[in-house]
């Protein structure tokens, strides 16, 4: 068994961050949770919030003028220099390619720097594997990957062996969160601002569609969800001349239920699935959630009364690591370096699907069509 000390940088949308995690390697791999010895996210939310959501320019160029001072907090709250740094892990997609190629330029130029190996890591990578980090759960497991630019069921076959079950075919949910929180003239980012609205709302006023919910498969939508919303508040305007407090409230918490019940059924067909087809035997099932809307705790209740119905056990991190972090990137490099890889020419990639033999999935979203 041996330790490794891992640096992650981590820009692939509006959040510069950078953390350093004490790795334990052994012969079957890593051996997790991890430690993490620091973690630094420097957030660009007064950056974007005119905007109601992320300006990709804006991004590049704050994690350009950003990034250095990350990893420098990270370094000097782990009380560690370059010199006590094994490894080096940099998100090289998929995101927003101006924030992409500037981390993978600042961590080729510390690893060249440092005389460092250099890893490119998965965006996705990283928030899948997030469970082994904080849990050091075992594969197989069955992960949810529910953030602001993805929505994905995927099966953790084994480290770094992924299969995607199914997805959004069209808006991400964190997505479809903030562009509600725009039209009701909410804050950003928009998940938290209809969460918090949503306590006081009722969710059963309005009957917003559950999309492809009794539809065979693992596959979501929520762009209907949103234009239904925005329908519904046009109704309001027309005939009362705008909204109410009360009806703001009510809306939000109508569109949270019925984005909850769809993630919760699709995800319970899912384990389901999962269950009867062998390869998670009793005493072997478990659910993992990551991503940003993880946070949400409307939406991780549901998640896991559904794992307790099907007989998984539930893994969720801690929410200071469902949304994008330093940490989860440089665990996920150090899963690949427990693999045997040693790194090579890395290239900034706007769009790398976590299981490259699955079919592109269909639509669009802040970080491009889904894959």
């Amino acid at each position: 068994m041996e330790e490794i000390t891992v640096l992650g940088i981590e820009s692939s949308c509006d959040d510069t961050a950078a953390a350093l995690v004490r790795v334990r390697i052994g012969s079957g791999g890593a051996r997790g949770p991890g430690e993490i010895l620091s973690s630094v996210v420097i957030g660009q939310e007064g950056l974007h919030a005119g905007f109601g959501g992320v300006v990709p320019e804006i991004a590049a160029r704050a994690h350009a003028e950003r990034l250095d001072l990350a990893v420098e907090a990270a370094l000097a709250e782990a009380g560690c220099g370059l010199g006590g740094v094994d490894l080096v892990g940099v998100t090289a997609g998929p995101g927003l390619i101006g924030g992409v190629l500037s981390g993978v330029m600042c961590a080729k130029g510390i690893a060249f720097g440092a005389g460092l190996p250099l890893i490119g890591v998965n965006h996705l990578e990283g928030h899948a594997l997030t469970p082994r980090l904080t849990d050091g759960i075992g594969a197989p497991y069955l992960l949810l990957l529910v953030s602001g630019g993805h929505c994905q069921l995927i099966e953790v076959a084994a480290p770094c062996r992924y299969k995607r079950l199914g997805g959004s075919i069209d808006d991400a949910p964190g997505e479809a969160f903030d562009k509600i929180a725009k039209l009701l003239g909410l804050g950003y980012p928009g998940g938290p601002e209809v969460e918090r609205e949503a306590l006081s709302g009722d969710e059963t006023r309005f009957a917003f569609p559950r999309p492809l919910i009794e539809r065979t498969g693992f596959d979501m939508s929520f762009s209907g969800l949103k234009t239904a919303v925005l329908r519904a508040r046009d109704d309001l305007v027309a005939v009362a001349g705008g909204i109410t407090v009360a009806d703001r409230a009510d809306l939000c918490a109508s569109f949270q239920a019925a984005a909850r019940d769809l993630l919760a059924a699709k995800t319970r067909a899912a384990m389901v699935n999962l269950a009867s087809g062998g390869a998670h035997p009793v005493g072997a099932r478990r659910l993992a959630v990551a991503g940003g809307v993880a946070a949400n705790r409307a939406i991780r209740g549901a998640l896991e009364a559904a794992a307790a119905e099907t007989g998984f056990s539930f893994h969720a991190p801690p929410l200071a690591l469902c949304t994008d972090n330093g940490a989860m990137i440089a665990w996920a490099a150090a899963e690949r370096w427990a693999l045997g890889e040693r790194g090579g020419e890395i290239t900034a990639r706007p769009r790398w699907p976590l299981d490259e033999s699955a079919p592109p999935m269909l639509g669009g979203g802040r970080k491009g069509p889904r894959v």
